[in-house]
């Protein structure tokens, strides 16, 4: 408990240190550009990959498990829609995320400790944290609606994807049951939750990998134990928010 606390305390501490006002504007902005293709950009390609598949076998699933004489054809759609929208462009799309961008800024920032890259950024009078970190975060929070609307996108091109390729069932009933009284909310509720969920993977990844002591085996286990507590706190979150949003 004690070892938890300190944690949260020095995490905290931290994020106070990252969110200081900037030296130079400009300098931040290159940086911020930088990372929008490091962490944005280059999760493009997994996303949709991922979503297509996803949505493809929900709707496979779906078909499956809730055929039946007194449903009727287009529930498939309807089902699919709410749970591509609700919990899976949002919430799971993100711990995905957490694995691949969380891993890697742990371990950027991690390497850049063990190598003493850090310490000579505070030796020359520039404030570490704020320099490597605050740009994470903006370009993290920035561009994680475009790659959860995306998200979306791919999943209902990999649901109709069933109907034209595998014949599962005919595409104006997904289609209909896709726009069945559809609720424009929950597309905002998927993006408010996904700027929370950036801001936990973008953070504690790097709080874990600027607080690394040790050597290079410290920052593969720093490089662990962001990924997983990412994980845990946008599954909490992820409670807390559906709880407040649609409550």
């Amino acid at each position: 408990m004690h070892k938890a606390l300190k944690t949260v305390g020095r995490y905290l501490l931290l994020m106070k240190r990252t969110f200081s006002r900037p030296e130079r504007l400009s300098m931040y902005f290159k940086q911020y550009i930088k990372e929008i293709e490091q962490l944005g950009v280059n999760s493009i390609g997994i996303v949709l990959l991922i979503s297509f598949f996803i949505g493809a076998v929900i709707t496979i699933q779906i078909k499956l498990n809730i055929e039946s004489p007194w449903m009727p054809r287009w529930t498939v759609g309807y089902v699919t829609r709410e749970i591509l929208l609700l919990e899976f462009s949002s919430s799971i799309m993100c711990l995905i995320l957490a694995g691949k961008v969380g891993s890697n800024i742990a371990s950027e920032l991690g390497t850049m400790r063990v190598t003493q890259q850090i310490d000579a950024l505070e030796i020359m009078g520039v404030n570490s944290a704020s320099y490597l970190i605050l740009p994470k975060i903006a370009a993290m929070v920035s561009v994680i609606p475009i790659l959860v609307t995306f998200s979306i996108f791919a999943g209902i091109i990999g649901a109709f994807a069933t109907c034209w390729f595998a014949g599962v069932m005919s595409a104006n009933d997904l289609e209909y049951g896709l726009q069945y009284m559809f609720v424009e909310w929950f597309i905002w509720c998927s993006f408010i939750k996904s700027l929370f969920f950036a801001f936990i993977i973008a953070s504690v990844s790097s709080f874990f990998g600027y607080t690394v002591e040790g050597g290079s085996i410290a920052v593969g286990k720093s490089s662990t134990d962001a990924v997983v507590s990412s994980s845990v706190l946008i599954l909490f979150s992820d409670l807390v928010l559906t709880k407040l949003l649609m409550g």
